[in-house]
């Protein structure tokens, strides 16, 4: 082993040993690639020295340097209960003279360090439910900025309503599955929806002409809840309430009468027939309970 490599693995030791200590509260340690995201990142730290079993965290990072940057890729050992899980992280130290600073840790990271000398036409690539966390990630960063400024330039109503798109939502279902009664079409397209495009788990857990169960894990609770950057911008009241003005706008125009439940991270979407006499007209300004 060369000096250096000696010196990125004393690096890498001497940072495993402070986040285990739990020495890393002092926001001095810090230099955050956005620093309006340092407390965030200090709580996720936290909870990975907290739920990572480190007796059996024992392999040794890969390392690459990139300017005064070093990249430490490593596995770590999840507790979850009784039961553990591997996940890769990627944490980066920034080097100052003597001192390094955390900067940044992430579980998706694309390498593209790896690819060879163009022509290129594939590039390295990464699992499907990495993919849909990006691209969710990057939509629901979109939604939350534009709900944001609408809420503030013309009113929540104003703002929640802006996000209604059950008219369309429905009528894809009609075209997209014309050989299936529309209201039937209507869940199986959602379904199909959640599976396919959205690559959600999902169970249609029952489906009649009066009556269907979506049980599914939204994945924008999960972003919500390990992003740092939507806390700052939505509550999570107003995050939920928008979620569920969607699909409440989607089940109105679709035909149904809906009510969402939630046990733990799971989602019931319970649909019952609507009709002329016995449906209300749902309210979207009605706030959830």
């Amino acid at each position: 082993m060369s000096a250096k490599q000696q010196a990125d693995l004393e690096l890498w030791r001497s940072f495993r040993e402070v986040l285990q200590s739990g020495d890393m509260t002092d926001p001095e340690r810090y230099r955050a690639v956005f620093p309006e995201l340092l407390e965030p990142m200090m709580g996720f730290l936290d909870q990975i020295r907290t739920g990572v079993d480190w007796e059996q965290s024992t392999a040794e990072p890969e390392v690459l340097h990139v300017g005064d940057r070093v990249h430490y890729v490593v596995p770590l050992v999840l507790r979850d209960g009784d039961a553990t899980t591997t996940s890769t992280f990627c944490f980066t130290l920034l080097l100052d003279g003597e001192r390094w600073y955390f900067q940044h840790f992430e579980k998706i990271f694309i390498r593209l360090d790896e690819v060879g000398e163009p022509p290129i036409s594939e590039f390295p690539d990464l699992a499907d439910d990495r993919k849909a966390w990006m691209r969710d990630e990057w939509q629901t960063t979109k939604d939350v900025r534009l709900f944001s400024y609408l809420a503030r330039e013309k009113g929540s109503d104003f703002a929640f309503n802006w996000f209604r798109d059950g008219r369309g939502y429905a009528l894809g279902a009609q075209v997209w599955v014309p050989f299936v009664e529309p209201g039937r079409a209507f869940i199986l397209y959602l379904c199909w929806d959640l599976s396919n495009l959205r690559n959600e788990r999902l169970v249609l857990e029952t489906l009649s002409d009066e009556e269907a169960r979506v049980r599914f894990t939204p994945r924008a609770f999960a972003l919500y809840n390990r992003t740092g950057h939507l806390k700052q911008q939505i509550s999570f009241e107003d995050y939920r309430r928008l979620f569920e003005v969607i699909w409440q706008d989607r089940a109105h125009h679709g035909g149904w009468n809906l009510t969402i439940s939630y046990e733990g991270d799971e989602c019931l979407l319970h649909f019952t027939k609507a009709d002329s006499k016995s449906t209300t007209r749902w309210n979207p300004l009605k706030k959830a309970p």
